[in-house]
């Protein structure tokens, strides 16, 4: 560090070269929100200044184009792109994310803390800067089986590795308001650090516990009620817009002058076929401008103010003694990315990576999936009365909403009923072979004929199914263990399309336009089936996470996510 300080104080000075100057820019300022003229000189990964800087060996005339700072995500699931993490990298970070804040606990309830090496030792060799919160909650609860769970101990050695800088998110608040000894030790463990929280639906008192339990942050509101509840008693607002979780259009006027500084973008889930032909953050950040929120606001909003609750010195600004994590804008209402930049270094141009990831060694955390023998008689549902519970999908959301509806009986056996769209939702159990097989009822996906069927389950990743007859979801899981995890649509008992998760089930080795065009392709044949929702796969994923309100389905049954409990 000091021979880099050796150098880059002359430079700022002016008193030697800089490595290179980006000249004619329009700075976009995050402290002051302001847009200035000047020429931005860089001195080896850092800003040496900005200003009237003239000699570097390299200097590159921007014509008046937009400078800005690489985008931070403050809070996303990488597994759920289904891309390995160097493909991954290559479909954000030409999108201009040159950080990330990940807790990487969908692969390590596969695979527990090996999974989540693999993951950071690929990213280490990447231009990309990952912020790891440990997982506070592998497996989120004691409601459904994971392949793995990560203890107090297991905290306490991930805060120790140097990407970890705090907790996070604690999903199982009730186990915080009901003084769960393990779930509050992991919390003290962490004190000090940035503690994540997610508390959808979480009001009043509940709430003043929660947050004083030294949680600082939330993600998982859906009203603007809600969000305003949580920024006046202090917590800090992530404002989602995922590929199934959209809360941006909602949460929007909670941004004014007053609050801004308490807010964040983030994406929380996003689909490899989204990355690629929307984007990643930047997305969010061009769709809160076209819905009218100020362009150098908008990009405070996934910089500096990230920065800031994640205390991430170096970052969030083009200013003197910060990295140099740039973006080069051709457009600023648009956010169109000309170049980025990280540490100093050209990665990516008009919208192309600059650099080639590497394949990590991923034999420790292949070969995941386990079911127990089961016959197609497991997955009948006895009838018991007249009305049943179904998990009401509710478009847009992540939240489901609980009905009781009467049912189609033969034989004493509940079948899907089509004509009200009331289908069967089955959960397998694949990382033990317990057998457990957890079967329900829901509403909202439309199809007419067939079965989806998916390894990447929220959080515990068992198989997830949603289909109009036992012998399509059958051939779909079936499909799913031959192939060691993905996404399968079947129909008449075949496999219609599939894609090949191998790596803990979750992500594939394929390039990222492989992939995106696999999952396209796959939504499509969905499509032909009936359904109407625009990311059915990504929707079926969340039915089985039971700490979102109001019910669920995991390996153990339906789950009453209010109450905390398996109600069958």
């Amino acid at each position: 560090m000091a021979t880099g300080l050796a150098r880059l104080i002359p430079a700022a000075r002016g008193e030697r070269p800089a490595d290179l100057i980006l000249a004619n820019a329009k700075v976009i300022n995050t402290f002051t929100g302001e847009v200035t003229s000047g020429n931005v000189a860089i001195c080896g990964d850092r800003v040496a200044g900005v200003g009237d800087y003239r000699q570097a060996k390299q200097v590159l005339d921007l014509n008046g184009k937009f400078v800005a700072p690489g985008l931070i995500n403050g809070h996303t699931h990488l597994e759920s792109s289904m891309l390995d993490i160097g493909q991954y990298a290559r479909a954000v970070v030409p999108r201009g994310t040159s950080a990330l804040v990940t807790d990487l606990h969908e692969i390590a309830n596969v695979s527990g803390l090996a999974g989540m090496k693999y993951i950071l030792n690929g990213a280490r060799r990447l231009p990309l800067d990952l912020f790891l919160m440990a997982p506070s909650c592998v497996p989120a609860t004691h409601l459904e089986t994971a392949g793995d769970s990560i203890g107090p101990q297991d905290i306490r050695r991930i805060l120790r590795w140097r990407e970890a800088i705090g907790l996070g998110e604690v999903m199982n608040f009730p186990g915080v308001l009901g003084g769960d000894a393990g779930m509050l030790e992991k919390i003290a463990l962490a004190r000090g650090k940035i503690i994540d929280g997610h508390a959808p639906g979480v009001t009043g008192k509940d709430l003043n516990a929660y947050i004083a339990a030294g949680i600082l942050s939330d993600h998982e509101s859906v009203t603007l009620e809600e969000a305003g509840e949580k920024l006046q008693k202090g917590m800090f607002v992530m404002i989602r817009e995922g590929s199934s979780e959209k809360n941006l259009d909602a949460l929007l006027p909670l941004v004014t002058d007053k609050t801004y500084k308490r807010c964040c973008f983030v994406v929380d889930d996003r689909s490899c076929a989204d990355l690629l032909r929307d984007g990643d953050i930047d997305a969010v950040v061009r769709k809160a401008i076209r819905r009218g929120l100020d362009p150098v606001r908008a990009i405070q909003m996934a910089t500096i103010n990230t920065a800031g609750y994640f205390r991430l010195d170096g970052l969030g600004a083009v200013a003197p003694g910060y990295f140099a994590n740039l973006i080069v804008l051709d457009d600023l209402p648009g956010l169109q990315i000309n170049r980025v930049f990280y540490r100093g270094r050209l990665v990516a141009r008009e919208g192309e990576a600059l650099f080639s990831p590497v394949p990590s060694d991923d034999s420790d955390i292949t070969k995941t999936v386990h079911i127990k023998p089961f016959s197609i008689e497991a997955l009948k549902l006895a009838a018991s009365g007249e009305t049943r519970p179904v998990i009401e999908v509710v478009p847009g959301q992540i939240i489901t909403r609980k009905r009781m509806e009467k049912v189609r009986v033969v034989n004493g056996v509940i079948v899907p009923d089509t004509d009200r769209d009331i289908l069967k939702l089955v959960v397998v159990e694949r990382h033990k072979g317990t057998g457990n097989i957890g079967r329900g009822l829901v509403t909202g996906f439309g199809l007419k004929k067939g079965a989806l069927a998916s390894s990447i389950a929220h959080d515990s990743h068992n198989i997830i199914a949603v289909g109009t007859s036992d012998e399509d979801i059958l051939a779909a899981v079936k499909e799913i263990e031959r192939r060691q995890g993905g996404l399968v649509v079947a129909v008449e008992g075949k496999v219609l399309a599939s894609l090949g998760l191998p790596i803990a089930g979750l992500l594939s080795r394929e390039p990222l336009e492989a992939v995106a065009a696999r999952l396209e392709e796959l939504e499509k044949r969905a499509r032909e089936l009936g359904t109407t929702l625009p990311a059915p796969f990504a929707t079926l994923s969340f039915l089985a996470l039971p700490v979102i309100p109001e019910l669920r389905l995991t390996d153990r049954g339906l789950v009453d996510v209010t109450g905390f409990k398996l109600i069958e």
